[in-house]
């Protein structure tokens, strides 16, 4: 872009995108969120509940359009040690499978300052839940932007939807960061029975070792990932969650081609 003045531009080329994250409109339509992001930052908190669900999609998403994934917990200060035990317990399946979790507060400098070597030098996209502060670590990390600040809901305990729209910001330690709109769910729309094989990163080495060349590890007779979950080397919530995924991929399938 070539500015006029300070704070107008013309857009003079449009170059070929490497990657793009995207979320259906309310039509179903494809309605792209950022483009070219190698980072991708999931953000949750104390409140609202933490889903293991919702990271897996997000971690799904991570792995198809090739961007490093951080687990952020925000808003650590309001963990009391027994509860951060227990969350550090239920989160320690993404460790083990060596995806990358950070706790976090913006009221700790030395945890701001762990985020941002993070972020420096990346196209870093913060996805979540509405409520989780996404909008309140911007704050810290662009400190020079202008953002509103929501609550969480005093009636369902969710999130209120405070960002909008998709925007990006420069870091003043190199790279870009992009906060994105809060959700209350967030669906893998487009993603094919292929696309979840390849998103569930723990199941790589087992593909190509079933019975059959084309199982989808969904109760097939020889299959080398069931096997896994049985032995202890895959976990079976994460499992689960793959077998949930893959169930709306078929039903998709179905609908797509009925016969």
């Amino acid at each position: 872009m070539a500015a006029e003045r300070p704070e107008q531009g013309v857009v003079t080329a449009v170059e070929a995108r490497k990657s793009l994250l995207a979320r259906p409109d309310p039509r179903g339509a494809e309605r792209p969120l950022a483009a070219n992001v190698d980072q991708l930052i999931i953000v949750c908190a104390p409140e609202p509940p933490l889903s293991e669900g919702l990271i897996d999609r997000y971690l799904v998403v991570a792995e198809l359009i090739d961007a490093r994934p951080l687990i952020l917990v925000n808003k650590a200060d309001l963990l009391a040690p027994t509860a951060r035990a227990h969350l550090e317990e239920r989160l320690a399946v993404f460790t083990q499978i060596n995806y990358s979790v950070l706790f976090a507060s913006t009221r700790d400098n030395a945890q701001v300052k762990a985020l941002m070597a993070h972020c420096n030098g990346h196209t870093s996209i913060l996805v979540g839940q509405s409520g989780v502060g996404k909008s309140s670590l911007v704050r810290l990390l662009a400190p020079d932007t202008e953002i509103r600040i929501g609550q969480l809901s005093a009636a369902s305990g969710l999130g209120k939807h405070t960002t909008t729209e998709t925007t990006l910001y420069h870091l003043a330690g190199g790279g870009d960061l992009i906060d994105s709109p809060g959700v209350r769910d967030f669906q893998l729309w487009q993603a094919t029975v292929e696309d979840l094989q390849r998103g569930f990163c723990e199941l790589r080495d087992y593909l190509g070792h079933c019975r059959f060349l084309d199982c989808r590890h969904n109760g097939e007779p020889g299959c080398a990932v069931a096997a896994a979950v049985d032995s202890g080397k895959v976990d079976a919530r994460r499992f689960a969650s793959y077998r949930d995924l893959l169930q709306q991929a078929l039903q998709r399938e179905k609908d797509r081609y009925p016969t």
